[in-house]
């Protein structure tokens, strides 16, 4: 483990934020963009609170100089961002859209002029539309479909950029996509879900090994929602219940990348993705990681109940305006599990963050001292796994801009810059000084204090 810089944080530990395309870019018809999945389920009354949409976002794609500047003003090594499918290839497959890859051909050239390191992220939930149409994740033809449209992306940017990650949360692709029907495109279906999630997983597995042909030094990884599941009491049917949700939450897609196999004990999920596992789909699934993107908000407290598992609501904890109970700690014994059980080379930590009321007051200033403080202990718990052996190399707050949070629409704040929706003001909260100092020390001192949040 590399030379700590003050509270286990090492010199070249990674300081960033995290985006993602369709919640900041707006300009949805412009430049040749295809329809999105989102596009269309945005479009459809009822799907999303206040019948908001990405059409307009932030604005990002046209105000991203603007944007860098804030991140130079923080002090970030690192930007994570998403490229949208339906920019690169329209259609979802064939022809390629250049003016797409043109802004993130700029999008990159800028950061780099401003020495932030480009995270992207290949496949944040933006299917193309005509994909869907034709089956979307639950059929195989997506997943290779994805594979043609990453050659086309690291063709273009794969001699600037060193870090790609394949996917962003493929549970949630999955299960609240296909499954719930609460995200895009909106279907409720259990196969649905069962088969989106293994090709999901398959074409991270194709993207990886494409990346590292074409650019052989790449780090390339993927990033999973994970969180710790503790079961309500000690008996032996919450621990059971604990157990099944860990299962279908986190081990459904960490024993297929690091372990080439399914969790054996989740039967009713094998009987139905075995028909669509064909040979070498798990060796290709399971090509070595360069590092696994984490993202984590929240534990999970679960009791056994005759239809289920029951996840436990804690009337003393605090929680965010997501109904995320606030615990720290779950993150620390999450690095901690996942380092001993998985050994992945790196650990980022790609998301965190919380959603609170924001307010802007009269004198132009966003107080947010509940976001500072979950940001705090985040970190004192991150800084606490790495003293005991997990390699976490980074840490990416959620998120940089106030943005559009998918079914919830304008309603709910994660950014630490606050963003006026009417006028695309941009206006950091104190949350985001907070950041910017704390990153500073980092760099500053030699050894520090323990985390403060005054």
């Amino acid at each position: 483990m590399s030379t700590a810089s003050g509270n286990g944080f090492a010199r070249d530990f990674v300081w960033g934020a995290a985006t993602a395309s369709y919640q900041i870019e707006g300009a949805v018809h412009e430049d040749g963009r295809g329809e999105s999945v989102w596009d269309r389920f945005c479009a459809i009354p009822g799907n999303v609170r206040n019948g908001d949409s990405g059409e307009n976002a932030c604005d990002f794609y046209h105000r991203y100089r603007e944007d860098i500047g804030l991140m130079r003003e923080l002090g970030l090594d690192a930007f994570r961002f998403s490229i949208a499918w339906p920019r690169v290839l329209p259609d979802g497959r064939g022809a390629v859209n250049e003016a797409g890859l043109d802004f993130y051909d700029r999008l990159v050239d800028e950061l780099l002029a401003h020495d932030i390191e480009p995270f992207p992220t290949l496949f944040h939930w933006d299917t193309p539309q005509p994909l869907e149409d034709a089956g979307g994740w639950p059929e195989r033809p997506t997943a290779e479909a994805f594979v043609a449209y990453v050659e086309a992306v690291v063709a273009r940017l794969g001699d600037r950029i060193r870090y790609w990650t394949t996917h962003n949360e493929p549970a949630v692709v999955a299960g609240n996509g296909y499954g719930n029907g609460d995200h895009a495109p909106g279907r409720r279906n259990e196969r649905d879900a069962i088969a989106a999630s293994h090709h999901l997983l398959l074409s991270h597995g194709w993207a990886a090994e494409a990346i590292r042909r074409a650019a052989p030094d790449a780090q390339v990884g993927i990033t999973l929602n994970l969180f710790h599941v503790y079961p309500a009491s000690g008996s032996p049917e919450d621990e059971a219940a604990a157990w099944q949700v860990d299962g279908e939450a986190n081990r459904w897609f960490l024993d297929p990348l690091f372990s080439g196999s399914y969790p054996a004990d989740l039967l009713e999920r094998n009987a139905i993705v075995a028909p669509l596992v064909q040979d070498g789909d798990l060796d290709a699934i399971a090509t070595p990681l360069d590092f696994l993107g984490i993202n984590n908000y929240h534990r999970a407290v679960v009791s056994a109940a005759p239809d289920g598992p029951r996840g436990i609501h804690d009337p003393d904890a605090q929680y965010t305006e997501m109904g995320w109970e606030v615990y720290p700690d779950g993150l620390y014994r999450l690095l901690v599990r996942v380092a001993a059980e998985y050994a992945p080379p790196a650990i980022y930590v790609m998301e965190n963050g919380a959603a609170f009321p924001d307010v802007r007051v009269h004198d132009g200033r966003v107080r947010d001292p509940e976001r500072t403080a979950y940001i705090a202990s985040y970190l004192e718990s991150v800084a606490r796994a790495i003293a005991d052996g997990a390699p976490v190399k980074g840490y990416f707050v959620w998120s940089l801009l106030d943005n559009f949070e998918w079914a919830h629409g304008y309603s709910k704040r994660f950014g630490i810059v606050y963003v006026d929706y009417p006028t695309l003001e941009r206006v950091p909260k104190d949350s985001f000084y907070w950041y910017r100092d704390f990153i500073a020390s980092r760099r500053d001192l030699p050894r520090l204090s323990p985390i403060a949040t005054g």
